[in-house]
């Protein structure tokens, strides 16, 4: 029998691995900056056209390669940070398998201009598809540029499952962020189709989060700061006010590369526990020092998990830090109910001893105010001649005596009723409601329960559907503009939908820089609701990440019924409970939520009969 085991061509086993390491866009951008901050670039440029679909550039000013450097560097397993395992484990870089401009090289048109310090001219490359097509000497500036054009050229089906160019730039976009955060020393700007989307310049942890993040984060944060043997832990919390319903603003950094841990951001949680509504997540930006030795980072293709050698330890050491720091600048609850948080001594106080009391030695409070015996003598002249205020008021005409009899009462004529029997004006009542959750109803056959917050979800689902699609959503004028503040990337994502929010009765004075200011709403939408029903909408936005104009407009829909309906525990009045079941009934699909949820069941009389045999 012939042998069927064969080896992979280069440029097949580079597609392969390119699979792990390029999954989008957003990866290659991640992989071309943490080159560039291996370098030691000082400066780093990120140019993006069409999402990186286009183009996606990297310019930075470090040490450069040299020409044999710059032609290795795109082969499989070539690297200057690892010679023996045991490196694995001493890791102070951001790569070091060598796999990622061999995995981008194969699936896109790469050129690579490079020179170092001391040479004279660099070096430029041109590789498409794994294949080099020139290597020349040329004239650059000191440092590397490196352009990846028409990403997935040659594997058209990756390229069909990309997403819309406003997806795809959210995900570089939070790459970007994953990288300047971790590297506040380093100066980042990024251009997006010609435009400056970020200038971020070298600062220190705080400055570089509100750059990033908007100028109204810097009074959300509080600081957290604790350092152990086996931990180090610097950076910041948010105010538990001021939690969003997304989760862009975690960040955990171990050894300044950014990671995910649901185990870390369990504790975070439980250090908030008590202080966040229902369903708001914690936002955090800490960075972590941890021996290299304790952890392996070498367990997932993009380097964003790591593992613990004693994640228990850790666990307990961020916990206590953060819930620390939370009660050092009173914001966590103290269970004391005769305390006033008032006379509690600033922190920053604590340490510069008593102040002293000044005592004034010549009061006497029982010494006479002439001021207030002359007030009294003033009441006791006027309660004398009380009864000259009276004098002069009773004219010549008029009678000293009320005759009762010319004095007539006016009533209201008693309406009678326009039913003969009284039985028939009282109404029944045909709606209970049950533990503030279900509304119970009657019908022929048995009864109704009706889940109130998802019937109410349906119920403004499609009204707002049917407002934003013919474009007649009716405001109510508020008396002073609403000012909303939202970071940069928050502002691009309502712009998008700036049109839709106005159909269904938003109406924007204006959108700009991180500011967003609101002079109308929808009617029946209280304005503190406002910037909760926003917050909402970016955050369904961002996880559903909707492709199309219609599913847009579907999420918007969604996205708002869902907050504005009423919630599960509101105790509703009796005509409340019948106006909810009636326009339930009246829709279109009355029988699920908006999400595909049950609204009611119903119990025949011969189910309830099996009850009780």
């Amino acid at each position: 029998m012939a042998d069927i085991i064969q080896l992979l061509p280069d440029h097949v086993a580079n597609q392969i691995a390119a699979g792990e390491v390029v999954q989008r866009p957003a990866s290659v951008v991640k992989e071309l900056l943490e080159n560039a901050i291996d370098a030691e670039a000082t400066t780093i440029k990120l140019i993006i056209k069409d999402a990186g679909k286009t183009l996606i550039q990297v310019i930075d000013n470090g040490k450069g390669m040299s020409t044999t450097d710059a032609r290795l560097s795109f082969e499989r397993h070539a690297t200057s940070k690892i010679r023996t395992a045991d490196d694995l484990f001493q890791l102070h870089t951001k790569g070091f398998r060598g796999e990622a401009l061999a995995s981008i090289a194969a699936i896109a048109h790469v050129e690579l201009k490079t020179k170092q310090d001391q040479q004279d001219l660099g070096t430029e490359l041109v590789i498409e598809g794994s294949e080099v097509k020139s290597q020349e000497v040329v004239v650059t500036p000191k440092g590397t540029s490196i352009s990846v054009k028409h990403l997935f050229f040659n594997i058209p089906a990756r390229r069909n499952f990309l997403k819309s160019n406003s997806v795809e730039l959210r995900h570089i976009i939070d790459e970007f962020h994953r990288v300047a955060l971790a590297h506040p020393n380093i100066g980042f700007s990024m251009f997006s189709n010609g435009s400056e989307t970020f200038n971020l310049p070298v600062s220190n942890y705080r400055q570089r989060i509100v750059n990033i993040f908007g100028t109204k984060t810097n009074e959300k944060l509080v600081p957290v700061e604790e350092e152990t043997e086996v931990l180090t832990i610097s950076g910041f919390v948010g105010k538990p006010e001021f939690a969003k319903k997304s989760r862009n603003e975690q960040f955990f950094f171990v050894n300044n590369r950014f990671i995910k841990s649901a185990y870390l951001n369990h504790a975070i949680n439980s250090a908030f526990e008590g202080l966040l509504k229902d369903g708001a997540q914690p936002s955090y930006y800490l960075n972590l020092t941890v021996n290299p030795q304790s952890i392996d980072i070498n367990i997932h293709p993009t380097k964003t998990e790591i593992k613990f050698d004693d994640e228990h330890t850790l666990y307990a050491i961020l916990r206590s830090s953060v819930k620390h720091s939370l009660g050092q600048f009173n914001i966590a609850p103290v269970l004391d109910f005769e305390r006033d948080a008032n006379l509690d001594t600033p922190y920053s106080y604590q340490q510069k001893g008593t102040p002293t009391i000044e005592v004034d030695q010549s009061f006497n409070p029982f010494k006479e105010d002439q001021q207030k015996t002359k007030v009294s003598n003033y009441k006791k002249e006027v309660g004398a001649n009380w009864e000259s205020l009276y004098v002069g008021l009773e004219s010549k005409g008029t009678k000293t005596h009320t005759d009762f009899s010319e004095v007539h009462f006016e009533s209201e004529p008693e309406n009678e009723s326009i039913f003969k029997n009284e039985k028939d004006v009282e109404q029944k009542q045909t709606t209970y409601q049950l533990n503030n959750k279900f509304i119970i109803s009657t019908i022929k056959s048995g009864m109704l329960v009706i889940d109130q917050h998802r019937a109410h979800q349906r119920v403004l689902y499609e009204e707002f559907l049917q407002h934003i699609t013919i474009k007649e959503g009716v405001s109510q004028q508020l008396l002073f503009p609403l000012e909303l503040h939202f970071s940069k990337q928050e502002i691009a994502l309502i712009n998008q939908l700036k049109e839709d929010l106005e159909s269904t009765g938003f109406i924007f004075q204006s959108v700009k820089n991180e500011t967003v200011q609101i002079t109308g709403v929808p009617v029946n939408v209280p304005e503190s609701e406002v910037s909760i029903i926003l917050e909402q909408l970016i955050s369904d936005v961002e996880n559903e990440v909707p492709d199309s104009n219609f599913s847009a407009t579907d999420l918007l829909a969604k996205s708002m019924a869902k907050s504005l309906a009423i919630k599960t525990g509101q105790t509703l009045t009796n005509p409340e409970q019948e106006h909810l079941v009636n326009r339930l009934f009246a829709c279109k699909e009355p029988n699920v939520s908006p999400t595909n949820k049950t609204t009611f069941i119903t119990m025949t009389v011969d189910e309830l009969d099996k009850k009780f045999m």
